[in-house]
């Protein structure tokens, strides 16, 4: 009885170390929130999972000589936590423009504005006195009257600011063209895991939204055309007849529509002949909204099926200048990308009515729109493209919090930009296109942070760094995940992942539990591999001895890779491992051949997984 009791004791300490190994690092506040059932380890929301709701109403004005918006607003903003709110934190992220604003780059004085300009703020009927210069991209006003749980607050802002003469994400894109974002005073993010979202912003890591309702106008002056996130309510108001009948039959449309031709701009034909023109726009249940105006950008538009089964139609749109050439082609582009990726990756329907792309400067995503540049080189520009719209489904479709868990939204764009690219240019080329302008611009810059855990947060790594965990090493990751389990099992993961938390406020732990829930698996060594390690690619034939090949795996990463062989006799043969062969040891692994032919050499190709140091990666005999 005692040898049996010896046994089953070093069986359970065995079992209970492969547990441990097993789990996550979580952090305390983390922990806390799984604690208190909002979060839940299936990956689910739990049971006591809450998310903050604002319904905006707002009136904007772009005064086009003067470069100056103003606007007014009514925030009807509903407290579901159970906390009793003690002040608002008024998020405007365009006050980065502020000369004394923290960013994390240099800038010009053409970026420089005075910043956000409060003229009145009032908080359940009561006007408070807020001193909007002491504002940085992060302002709190302390309340007379707490928000209780469960009760909703009204709260009206009036506001002005200027628009940059310099455009980064926002701004003045020439002297009669302006893409207006983030351009409201908007009430930030009280979460279950970290409360108020203070953390300023500084240019360089992104957003993090509520899912609010929006009701908006924007007032222009005549001859200028606005596109904005959200349904066009008032086509017929502000447009002329035949200009608001060609958008209107867009809508169905296969082919590309010239709504407005540069010379019908020049000529002054679009808009009704009003001084000012209000165009309306409405959209619910979404994280942002922004829109852009010009009097001279030519407006193509189509529309393609996003949902096979309802064959809902989304409409697609772009707006430019008359030089920009590559941008022709945008709105075909949009057509391929929404139908591509609501069919095959990540394989869910388009969720909105529209797409814009409009030409900028910023190559940067937004609800229904992009901001693109325009380039000489029609595919790289298409490649952009496929890039900003991807972000549709991260972060935008999930409330991803892009400034602390930025791989959680540019980790995936960029796996489905290079995953779209396949389809479009071809593998090798797609390789090429990610090697050259992802892996080789930050994963091989010497930088001290090059080897940080992914898992850090975005606002602890710079330059390189950054670059480095956000787009390339998540990436990797994604991409290693769907070779381990392969495209039919990743996608049900994945699907769980997104129907878990479309419309809510993911953090990775919900996408490693989601993971593991979905593909019915415990990934947590893979997860810990990726994601909480120093680790970097570097393999390396290190034996071959007969008939096995020994891999030795210098960097730690559990990358998928082919070994190619080629025999004295001169045959070849080529043997794909996946990254399970990395699962019970991740420094060395023994590949045994079936054939008994000797060998003559030995390569390792790790594809899209570039390699640190290729040399060590061959063996001759």
């Amino acid at each position: 009885m005692k040898k049996i009791s010896a046994f089953i004791l070093i069986a359970f300490l065995c079992f209970t170390v492969t547990i441990q190994a097993q789990q996550l690092y979580m952090p305390r506040n983390i922990k806390a929130a799984y604690k208190s059932g909002t979060r839940s380890a299936d990956g689910k929301p739990g049971k006591n999972y809450w998310q903050n709701h604002g319904k905006y109403v707002m009136d904007i004005t772009v005064n086009a000589q003067t470069k100056v918006v103003s606007g007014t607003e009514k925030i009807s903003y509903t407290n579901n936590s159970p906390d009793t709110l003690k002040s608002l934190v008024i998020r405007f992220v365009n006050n980065i423009h502020k000369p004394e604003s923290p960013r994390s780059g240099q800038t010009s004085a053409d970026f420089l504005t005075t910043g956000l300009d409060i003229t009145s703020f009032s908080v359940a009927g009561e006007p408070y006195s807020v001193n909007s210069e002491d504002w940085g991209t992060v302002g709190i006003v302390k309340l007379k009257k707490p928000v209780l749980p469960g009760t909703t607050t009204d709260v009206n802002i009036s506001w002005n600011y200027p628009l940059s003469k310099q455009s980064g994400r926002e701004g003045q894109i020439d002297s009669t063209t302006f893409y207006v974002a983030y351009s409201y005073p908007r009430i930030s993010v009280y979460d279950d895991y970290n409360g108020w979202d203070l953390i300023p912003h500084s240019d360089r890591q992104e957003f993090y939204n509520d899912f609010n309702d929006y009701v908006y106008s924007v007032k222009a002056p005549k001859n200028y055309i606005v596109w904005g996130t959200g349904d066009f309510l008032n086509p017929d108001e502000v447009l002329q007849p035949k200009f608001a009948e060609r958008l209107k039959k867009s809508y169905t449309a296969d082919d590309i529509i010239h709504i407005a031709t540069a010379q019908e701009m020049k000529n002054g034909e679009v808009t009704k002949q009003n001084d000012w023109n209000t165009w309306k726009f409405s959209v619910n249940n979404i994280s942002d909204v922004c829109f852009a105006l010009s009097n001279h950008y030519l407006w193509d538009a189509s529309s393609v099926v996003v949902d096979s089964k309802t064959k809902r139609r989304a409409s697609t749109q772009a707006a430019y200048d008359e030089k920009a050439k590559d941008f022709t082609g945008s709105v075909s582009w949009s057509n391929k990308a929404l139908a591509w990726f609501s069919t095959h990756w990540p394989g869910v329907p388009y969720p909105y009515s529209k797409m814009i792309a409009f030409q900028g400067f910023a190559d940067m995503e937004y609800p229904m729109m992009v901001n693109d540049s325009s380039t000489p080189d029609p595919q790289f520009s298409q490649f952009v493209q496929n890039h900003e719209i991807a972000h549709t489904y991260f972060p935008f479709y999930m409330g991803i919090n892009e400034t602390r868990y930025a791989y959680m939204d540019e980790g995936w764009a960029t796996t489905l930009e290079y995953l779209i690219g396949i389809d479009q240019i071809g593998k090798e080329a797609a390789i090429n296109a990610y090697q050259n302008f992802r892996v080789k611009r930050w994963i091989f810059d010497p930088s001290a942070e090059e080897d940080q855990p992914i898992i850090s947060m975005s606002t602890q790594v710079s330059g390189a760094g950054y670059g480095n965990n956000a787009y390339v090493k998540a990436s990797l990751s994604y991409l290693a995940l769907k070779d381990l389990l392969g495209d039919e099992l990743f996608k049900k993961a994945l699907h769980v992942y997104m129907d878990n938390w479309n419309g809510k406020h993911p953090i990775p732990w919900d996408y490693f539990n989601s993971m593991n829930s979905g593909s019915g698996q415990n990934l947590n060594w893979f997860f810990n591999n990726w994601f909480f390690s120093n680790n970097y690619i570097d393999l390396a034939v290190e034996k071959v001895s007969g008939n096995s090949i020994t891999v030795k795996n210098i960097g730690g990463f559990a990358v998928p890779f082919d070994v190619k062989i080629e025999y004295t006799d001169g045959s070849k043969e080529s043997l794909h491992q996946t990254p399970a062969i990395w699962k019970t040891n991740s420094k060395s692994a023994i590949i045994a051949l079936k054939s008994s032919k000797k060998i003559a050499s030995v390569s390792l190709d790790g594809a899209i997984f570039m390699d640190a140091n290729p040399k060590d990666n061959s063996w001759k005999k």
